[in-house]
């Protein structure tokens, strides 16, 4: 049972981390560029960003042309970040630069005479998007077969190839890379999407993100086949491929991860003697990106493992098969003879062998069985089922499925709201599923065209949804928590204008908010949308997950909604869970439906929860943080912690607080 921990207990699991400024910087200074070189880049930035800002109003008129804009500004972008940010890491990278600035004024004549070429190009291909996370323009690289052409009818295979961990492959690296290597596999007659991820992130968080927005950009200029669609990738890529090929298992046709790491505790060795383990929140959050615990979910597809026979990141595959034979699966693993930590030529015919032959194939388009494994609503859905809701968030919940006959039987653990959709992709479903059988109980199937809703009421299986009257707060798909998942989707940072409660929250929050401004440009590669309080729209509302900093004396967004928070918080005391704690030493950190919109979250006080320390293993960038935190302010932020977390949760499937 998910609980809190009292402070005296905490202190034995908090190690004492470094600083943040002793710990080696991610991404890493970069070298001197000479000052002619310098001079030169910064006006070719500016002569860029000229006629970007030129192509935008002349393009308003035609909406085909101005969405390509992106394409023009991830080389402005390139350049520009590598030198405000000190990211030149090569002296070669100098005249990538230059390289990039003369493609981007070629692109902007290009789009400016409507005769954008890269957009009927083949060969190696770099685009971009404007992210619905944080309004960033994030690149992307292809790879187009050589006899592929922008009339053609029929929907191309598509690779996902997910690089290995590169501290200095920022956009000015990763877009020369894409301009230049054709990567590790290209298959014939197949696209091979190589997304930058957010940079050097294991694509996490909004690097996870960032794999279906490339993919949604993608669809726009190509046909691309839904069924035939694969993810692999090599080290960081593999762990890369782990996390997407279990957690989305029923969306590839096949799933082939290198090396790399498919769990955090037995590859990071948290456990180890002489080590202070993690708090157990941390490890509780650790269900969220463990490949293992979501094994189960390959049964929706083909899988096929690398590793290299002497390389210490075989031990992502081999712990991955044993939690395979649990589930009562196997999957090929083919093993590199003698070698380190790259591909063995020999091994490389036998993998594509196994994935082309999946691709050729494709998904199944009605499986008649699904089985879907999940800790969190995060990831509710497999194939034709989707959970609606979990009797207990983060432990195992499990759904399976299958069509027999006129009836579909479904057996279920720790689920509480369900969803059917069609298990065919054509004709009505009612014509040929009559009754479900959830957990032995047999119910008719009253379709709303194509999908089907049940919950529980006890023990008891009822036919509909949950009714939003009885169950007006509950967590669900999209809004269930924790703090990090507020930062995958569209969020904005709201400013306090006003006088702080007192000095001591004034400047922890001011610098726990410039803080985070700056890990996300580092880590995430975006600038965060900042705006003041009383700036506030009811379109920020609708659309944006709001990062409230401040207080209630500083935050007029914060003082408006606080009584509809499970929170007290005056200048003398906070109440959270049944306890008070003085306000002129603490301060909340937490996740919650934002109570004007409660499709949206609200966040107190938080970015990121990772901080520093684990950006030095990307098997340690995991959230640090559940859904709700007591900081305590006599303690100064270093590179794991806000502060001291006297106290940490998460809320239950109502959103409510534990009470003590």
């Amino acid at each position: 049972m998910l609980r809190s921990i009292p402070p005296l207990a905490l202190a034995l699991f908090l190690a004492t981390p470094a600083l943040a400024a002793d710990v080696r910087p991610i991404p890493p200074p970069g070298v001197p560029v000479p000052d002619a070189d310098r001079a030169e880049l910064t006006a070719g930035v500016e002569a860029l960003r000229k006629e970007i800002e030129a192509l935008r109003t002349e393009l308003k008129g035609k909406p085909d042309l101005l969405a390509l804009l992106p394409d023009v500004i991830i080389f402005q972008k390139a350049v520009d970040w590598a030198l405000r940010y000190d990211e030149f890491f090569t002296p070669s990278l100098i005249a990538s630069a230059k390289q990039q600035l003369e493609l981007g004024m070629q692109r902007a004549r290009e789009l400016r005479e409507g005769k954008p070429a890269w957009n009927s190009a083949t060969g190696l291909v770099v685009r971009g998007y404007v992210s619905k996370i944080d309004g960033s323009i994030q690149p992307y690289g292809l790879v187009i077969p050589e006899d592929w052409t922008p009339t053609e009818k029929n929907s191309r295979r598509l690779d996902f190839w997910f690089r290995g961990r590169a501290e200095k492959s920022t956009e000015l690296a990763f877009v020369a890379d894409r301009l230049k290597n054709r990567g590790e596999f290209t298959p014939p007659g197949a696209i091979v999407l190589h997304p930058f991820g957010r940079y050097c992130c294991a694509n996490k968080f909004a690097g996870e993100t960032d794999l279906f927005e490339a993919l949604e950009n993608a669809r726009t200029h190509y046909k691309i086949d839904s069924s035939r669609i694969s993810v692999r990738g090599f080290s960081m890529g593999g762990a890369s491929a782990w996390q997407f090929g279990t957690h989305f298992a029923g969306l590839w046709a096949a799933v082939a991860p290198g090396a790399g790491f498919s769990e955090t505790a037995e590859f990071s060795k948290v456990f180890a003697d002489g080590k202070t383990p993690p708090p157990w929140w941390e490890q509780v959050l650790y269900r969220w990106y463990d490949s293992t615990v979501y094994a189960a979910n390959l049964f929706n597809t083909t899988a096929v493992a690398y590793s290299g026979e002497i390389d210490g990141q075989k031990q992502a595959a081999e712990i991955m098969i044993r939690f395979l034979e649990k589930e009562g699966l196997s999957i090929p693993h083919v093993i590199g003879a003698n070698t380190a930590h790259k591909y063995n030529p020999d091994s490389r015919p036998l993998i594509e062998e196994i994935v082309t032959r999946a691709a050729v194939k494709g998904n199944d388009p009605e499986p008649k069985k699904v089985r879907f494994t999940t800790y969190s609503l995060l990831y509710p859905e497999m194939e034709w089922v989707r959970v609606e809701a979990l009797t207990s968030e983060w432990e195992r919940s499990d759904v399976t499925a299958e069509v027999e006959g006129s009836k579909i039987v479904v057996q279920t653990k720790n689920v509480s709201a369900l969803q059917l959709n069609s298990p065919f992709q054509s004709g009505l479903p009612g014509e040929r599923i009559k009754g479900v059988s959830i957990d032995g109980q047999v119910l008719p199937a009253k379709w709303n065209k194509t999908s089907i809703q049940f919950h529980r009421t006890g023990n008891t299986w009822v036919a509909g949804p949950v009714n939003p009257k009885t169950s007006p707060l509950v967590k669900r798909p999209e809004l269930c928590g924790p703090i990090d998942h507020a930062f995958m989707g569209s969020f904005i940072f709201i400013r306090p204008t006003g006088k702080p409660l007192n000095e001591k929250i004034g400047a922890w929050t001011k610098a726990e908010m410039d803080h985070a401004l700056a890990f996300w440009r580092k880590v995430f590669r975006g600038d965060v949308r900042v705006k003041d309080d009383t700036a506030l729209t009811p379109d920020d509302i609708a659309t944006a997950n709001l990062i409230l900093w401040g207080d209630p004396s500083s935050n007029t967004a914060l003082a408006k909604i606080l009584p509809k928070l499970p929170l007290q918080w005056t200048a003398e005391k906070l109440v959270f869970g049944g306890q008070t704690y003085s306000a002129a030493e603490h301060a909340p950190l937490l996740i919650y439906p934002n109570p004007a919109n409660r499709s949206r979250y609200i966040v107190l006080n938080s970015g990121p929860t990772m901080r520093e320390e684990a950006l030095l293993n990307n098997a340690q960038q995991v959230a640090k943080l559940p859904d709700w935190a007591i900081i305590n302010l006599n303690t100064a932020p270093d590179a794991k912690n806000p502060g001291e977390v006297v106290h940490a949760g998460f809320f239950d499937s109502q959103w409510r607080a534990p009470q003590k």
